[in-house]
């Protein structure tokens, strides 16, 4: 619909909230004024519209300036603050939904009520994948929880265009593979001659009953299955990488080897066509990883766990031409308040908190909207989650208000009724 300024999206999920004011948005206010007791309107459960005394509590870690664009960068992140140069920040997003479950299946599908389709799965069923011998849709070590299946799933769209899971987790990365993907036993021509056979049954069965469309994906995935044995055992063997480019992803040192493996991963598919690629930093218990309530020091075991791996990322996709139409999204499902909470964290905080993109036609170096002198709401440049989706679907090239789906008797669309695309943020 329009012309495209990103092939592929590589989007790397932090899940649990990180802190944007410990992190990217620097607030020399909140520094000032830590220990302060200030009134707030909470947003969560008994404390919603309620007006409460809470006390500011200062970032953490050190901030210091980088890049000839001078971003601030906290002590968090010193890897990733090295590419600020190629970085676009959205200091002024603010998104719907208080805890977990709602928030991040609002990141993911647009809306918190009934079953939609995953963005990933909105991606692909407009723009198809780039190479029919992989999955155009895959999520790389995906949660089980908040959401679960939900947040890489087709909902109403045809079954196609469901994610392709590799791993889970909590599980090693090394396990994230596709079980099965060869035979040892058999030849291919035999295979071939097998495979043919079963496939001309399928199709009777198609025939008899061309209303079906969970049927028809099976067979069609039988076809994908059968195509990605001479494709995909080649992108998924990291073996191939240089020992310094392993280095780059952190894969040498114990702390950032499993994440530095997603982030790899992600690159290599990339490569190879697929569409939409996910990286998660999750795991399956009640709280995930950046969900400090009471422990806000436990941020740093995150930070030194993906910061190294992300940026390895943000380098290799540059120096092999990548960078140029892949955007990248790092980012979680809302920040977390300047006040403290428990002694020693930070509540949720949907009202306001950062991301980043790169690449994919997006301007580098550039900060775009703020926070509150605290940094409490976005005030300035405010980017709903619903933008934000109707911008990268504008950078695929297509129109997120004629990206629709009819179903149940009406059209349906990743941003519902709403979002506009943040145009100040394109190259």
């Amino acid at each position: 619909m329009f012309r495209a300024r990103a092939k592929r999206v590589i989007f790397i999920l932090m899940h649990g909230g990180p802190s944007h004011v410990d992190s990217f948005d620097y607030k020399p206010e909140l520094i000032e004024r830590d220990g302060q007791s200030i009134e707030f309107t909470g947003v969560r459960f008994n404390t919603f519209g309620k007006k409460s005394q809470r006390t500011l509590m200062k970032p953490l870690w050190k901030f210091q300036q980088y890049g000839q664009c001078g971003q601030h960068v906290s002590e968090l992140f010193p890897n990733i603050a090295e590419h600020v140069d190629d970085l676009c920040f959205l200091h002024g997003m603010h998104t719907e939904g208080v805890a977990h479950g709602p928030s991040t299946l609002f990141l993911h599908c647009g809306a918190t009520n009934l079953v939609r389709p995953s963005v990933g799965s909105w991606v692909t069923y407009g723009l198809g994948t780039e190479n029919q011998n992989l999955p155009g849709f895959v999520t790389i070590c995906p949660s089980s929880s908040k959401g679960g299946p939900r947040n890489y799933g087709n909902a109403f769209l045809p079954a196609i265009y469901q994610g392709t899971t590799l791993g889970r987790a909590m599980l090693p990365a090394t396990e994230a593979r596709i079980r099965h993907l060869t035979n040892e036993r058999l030849d291919k021509p035999e295979l071939q001659r097998m495979f043919d056979q079963l496939q001309a049954l399928n199709r009777q069965q198609v025939s008899r009953r061309p209303e079906d469309d969970e049927l028809a994906a099976v067979v069609e995935s039988y076809e994908l299955a059968f195509r990605m044995q001479m494709k995909a055992p080649e992108t998924l063997d990291l073996s191939r990488e240089t020992p310094e480019t392993l280095r780059m992803y952190g894969m040498d040192e114990s702390h950032t080897e499993n994440f530095g493996r997603q982030c790899l991963m992600a690159r290599r598919l990339a490569e190879a066509g697929v569409r939409y690629i996910q990286v998660n930093y999750s795991d399956e218990s009640p709280n995930p990883r950046w969900d400090q309530h009471s422990n806000m020091p436990k941020h740093m075991d995150h930070a030194r766990a993906t910061d190294k791996p992300v940026a390895g990322l943000l380098a290799d996709l540059k120096r092999r031409g990548l960078l140029d139409d892949t955007l990248v999204w790092w980012g979680g499902e809302f920040g977390r308040t300047p006040f403290n909470q428990s002694n020693n964290g930070r509540d949720h905080n949907p009202r306001g908190f950062t991301v980043f993109l790169a690449g994919g036609g997006v301007k580098a170096g550039f900060r775009y909207g703020a926070t509150d002198e605290i940094g409490d709401s976005a005030v300035e440049g405010r980017v709903h989650m619903r933008d934000l989706h109707a911008t990268i679907l504008h950078l695929l090239g297509m129109d997120h208000e004629r990206l629709t789906y009819r179903y149940a008797g009406r059209d349906f669309r990743l941003t519902d009724i709403a979002g506009r695309v943040v145009k100040d943020i394109i190259a």
